[in-house]
């Protein structure tokens, strides 16, 4: 049994398809199924229905497939690890952020570490929490920005910073004036909210929930810059955490105000519990300790 054949397995388990596996492995699907094959009639059992539009998980394929996964995981996390022996010199660090958090926070971490580290390829992976949670919990990147709550227990968060959570209120809506408002009196109210997926629109679920309501979402985005502007549109109301309340604008804003029981979130940088953080992981994870921004209060 060869590591390149439970790659193999692995991938096509992950794409439900022989193609989809062949096409993301850079191999002919003939060589692909072929090794497969042989792998099969070596350990004498069949890993995979093959069905006329995809493929499935035998029972000895589940089992194969989750032992696989621990050993591909061990042999990466000792890649790894020989990769910071060399001094973090040279090599690929995989960073995960959620897109505006990323927007904001990021650009002087990414200069600074740059520069600290030429040899370093840097990429950025901007996705929603939840894939980047997955993604995180795969090996697929290296350490990743995300907001608490973190549901994955197999990833281990270090607090970044915290900033405060904002109402968004049409300019003209008749709370707009106010220094605070209680939520509760907004429980008639039409809300914006991100789309499912996104960390701060479980926050801003909690919150409601915490005010004795549930939200009535009149419409989802998954920019949380054309959430604002909708709002300043007059078309519902929402929430926004500083960084977004703090920013310039070219256009028309909404009227951000305090919520009485003056709600955080919290910022996290996460990794795998298992596996150890290369060089340049450690270096980005001080630089981003140090360079945090100053999210300050409106």
């Amino acid at each position: 049994m060869e590591l390149r054949q439970i790659r193999y397995v692995l991938a096509v388990a992950e794409e439900h398809s022989f193609s989809r596996a062949a096409e993301r492995l850079h191999l002919a699907q003939p060589s692909l199924s072929q090794q497969i094959a042989k792998l099969e009639k070596m350990c004498g059992v069949t890993l995979f229905h093959r069905l006329p539009q995809h493929v499935e998980l035998t029972d000895a394929g589940m089992r194969f497939v989750q032992v696989a996964q621990q050993i591909v995981d061990q042999v990466d996390g000792l890649e790894r690890e020989m990769r910071s022996y060399a001094q973090g010199e040279s090599g690929r660090l995989l960073v995960g952020s959620l897109p505006i958090t990323g927007e904001y926070v990021l650009p002087p971490v990414i200069s600074d570490f740059a520069r600290a580290y030429p040899g370093v390829e840097l990429q950025l992976v901007e996705e929603r929490s939840s894939q980047l949670e997955q993604l995180l919990a795969r090996g697929k990147i290296d350490v990743s920005l995300l907001t608490m709550p973190i549901a994955d227990p197999s990833l281990y968060a270090e607090p970044a910073f915290r900033e405060e959570i904002y109402l968004a209120l049409p300019p003209t809506h008749p709370l707009a004036g106010e220094d605070e408002v209680d939520l509760a009196r907004l429980g008639d109210q039409p809300f914006i909210l991100l789309k499912e997926g996104q960390g701060f629109r479980q926050i801003s679920l909690m919150l409601c929930e915490q005010a004795g309501f549930r939200p009535r979402i009149v419409f989802e985005s998954s920019n949380i810059h054309t959430v604002q502007s909708l709002v300043a549109a007059g078309m519902g109301v929402s929430f926004a955490p500083a960084m977004i309340t703090a920013a310039p604008r070219t256009h028309a804003t909404p009227a951000y105000v305090r919520l009485s029981t003056h709600p955080e979130r919290t910022l996290v940088v996460a990794y795998r519990r298992d596996r150890h953080l290369s060089k340049p992981a450690k270096a980005f994870v001080e630089l981003l300790r140090k360079r945090h921004p100053e999210v300050q209060a409106r």
